[in-house]
């Protein structure tokens, strides 16, 4: 019995989301565009599981560019209606379009001046009825056996409430750099918002060495830093190559003598290079896509061909750049 009722209540919310399809007609639409002229906010409200669901689609509109927040019915009624302003939109939600708590303050939303988007499931209910636009949320029956604890309907707010989000998200033309800016904690926002020049070592952690200095100079700076690799500038400290790890290693197997000839013998003349202001995930792109295999650091030179850092993979495995 536990499988077959557990399909069973799938099966009741999935279809309860398909008939979602046919509610998506002019009056959606036209909420979907109130929504997008507002010069205010989006105020969401719901009560019990209602409110819980309001929270999650407050945030999702949140997140993907249009502001809101969500307000408790309750706490509304006892003062935070002064949240509410004339240039603010609020979303109801009320399965039944009967919660007191929604139905008591929305005398005073319209007094306000709030435009009222109802989402609920009669357009006849007292929500439905005072609101200025109506979201049909409906479902025929719950998947609870009781027909009590909200279920199928949760599950059509939240889909309805995300039907509307990714509608809103699509005209506002909301790119990924925007949304990055929105989480700059989570993974995509280091992706894109991170650069070069946050993860570099730069200044004193920066390795450099002139033209004219010897092999066994670059390999102290590189020990020193400890990145593998440094730095050689010309006379007037412009960027002329690189010397890695790997550099010595190679020159090590053909000649001992190497270490004391000028470091301009063995650096790699015009290496791959990349800018303070480039994303660090191009950074890594580059590493990674070098032939004929990956590099595991960068100088990074500014437009007059000064070297002002070094970036070396690991910081950007570190930074979560993947």
């Amino acid at each position: 019995m536990i499988k077959e009722r557990a399909i069973e209540t799938l099966k009741i919310e999935a279809a309860a989301v398909e008939n979602l399809i046919a509610r998506v007609d002019e009056e959606f639409v036209a909420a979907v565009r109130e929504i997008l002229k507002c010069k205010g906010r989006v105020i969401v409200t719901g009560m019990g599981k209602s409110g819980h669901i309001g929270r999650k689609i407050a945030a999702t509109l949140a997140s993907t560019g249009t502001p809101a927040f969500f307000l408790h019915p309750a706490e509304a009624y006892h003062g935070d209606l002064g949240m509410i302003t004339e240039n603010d939109i609020v979303v109801a939600i009320s399965n039944s379009g009967e919660s007191s708590e929604i139905v008591n303050i929305l005398p005073v939303i319209r007094r306000i001046g709030a435009k009222i988007i109802a989402m609920c499931g009669r357009k006849t209910s007292s929500l439905g009825r005072n609101a200025d636009y109506f979201v049909n949320i409906g479902v025929e029956r719950e998947a609870c056996t009781l027909g009590l604890a909200p279920t199928a309907s949760t599950t059509a707010t939240l889909a309805m409430g995300d039907a509307i989000a990714m509608a809103l998200m699509d005209e506002k033309k909301f790119t990924a750099q925007n949304y990055a800016l929105f989480h700059p904690g989570g993974a995509l926002g280091r992706k894109l918002l991170l650069t070069v020049g946050d993860v570099m070592h730069s200044g004193e952690d920066n390795p450099i060495v002139k033209i004219g200095a010897t092999a066994k100079d670059a390999l102290f700076e590189m020990t020193a830093k400890g990145l593998g690799a440094v730095s050689v500038v010309d006379a007037d400290n412009k960027f002329i190559g690189l010397v890695t790890d790997g550099i010595i290693r190679r020159a090590l197997e053909k000649d001992k003598n190497f270490i004391d000839e000028p470091v301009e013998h063995i650096m790699k003349a015009e290496p791959l290079i990349i800018s303070a202001d480039k994303l660090a995930a191009a950074a890594l792109s580059v590493m990674e896509k070098h032939k004929p295999r990956p590099i595991t650091v960068l100088p990074v030179v500014d437009a007059e061909n000064n070297p002002v850092g070094i970036v070396h993979l690991t910081d950007l495995l570190r930074q979560g750049v993947v």
